[in-house]
């Protein structure tokens, strides 16, 4: 096969590809037109069994009127006969067969509209038949097709809101991620800014309790061994002298 032979059945596979995939797209407007197709015959086939009906009528009232005209020359030739007139009773003899022949060929016309009848109506029968069955397969379908979508809808909302939340939690994760990286560095320029000034330098002189404001249970214990016993008593307090007269000043104003 050559190369311009392999492009060219190259075109027509992507075609058929393309009309197969715009056919199943669009598989259901395409069954709904075929059963309308099989309607508007259906409804043609019935006028076509309304003619036939009509022609055989037609014939069967000219093959009536042609039994009243048989009848009519028989009795032409029986009265012929009687009266002796050969060549009348022969002259209405052929007549007769004619009507005879006609006759014949009416039995035969009618039978064969019979048998179109017949056919025509087991056809019409079997297709109403066939066309209801396929309309409530296409009913099923279309319910099928209908639950089918709401299912995907559901299932495309379902994973839609799995994946937001998703994504919310991975966002939640990095901004504590980040919030705690935050903290840590916050943490370690907090120690870095104490060991560089006079902060670690003070909690240790504070911790050994020889800052003056500092108080610790070993610095109290150092100071009552520093002190005598006789000095770490409490002495009085002395009270400063009110005068007399400010004390009653005082009691006036009560």
């Amino acid at each position: 096969m050559s190369l311009l032979q392999k492009i060219l059945t190259l075109f027509r596979g992507t075609a058929h590809e393309a009309g197969q995939a715009v056919v199943d797209a669009n598989a259901l407007k395409i069954l709904d037109q075929e059963i309308r197709d099989a309607g508007n015959e259906l409804i043609r086939s019935k006028e076509e069994l309304t003619k036939v009906m009509a022609q055989r009528q037609l014939q069967a009232n000219r093959s009536k009127d042609r039994f009243a005209k048989k009848a009519e020359y028989e009795t032409y030739i029986a009265g012929a006969l009687r009266k002796g007139d050969e060549a009348l009773a022969r002259e209405v003899a052929e007549r007769l067969a004619t009507v005879e022949t006609d006759l014949r060929n009416d039995e035969q016309a009618i039978a064969s509209y019979d048998a179109s009848i017949t056919q025509l109506k087991t056809a019409i029968t079997a297709t109403e038949r066939k066309l209801a069955r396929v309309k409530q397969q296409v009913d099923t379908v279309k319910a099928t097709e209908a639950v089918q979508r709401a299912q995907t809808a559901v299932a495309a909302r379902h994973s839609g809101a799995t994946g937001k939340v998703t994504t919310a939690l991975d966002s939640l994760e990095r901004i504590q991620t980040r919030q705690a990286e935050r903290g840590a560095r916050l943490q370690a320029a907090a120690q870095l800014e104490a060991e560089s000034g006079d902060g670690d330098l003070n909690a240790k002189l504070a911790n050994a309790g020889l800052l003056p404001e500092s108080t610790s249970v070993d610095n109290i214990l150092e100071r009552f061994r520093e002190k005598p016993v006789q000095q770490l008593g409490h002495e009085p307090l002395s009270l400063p002298a009110v005068e007399v007269k400010d004390a009653e000043h005082v009691e006036r104003k009560n």
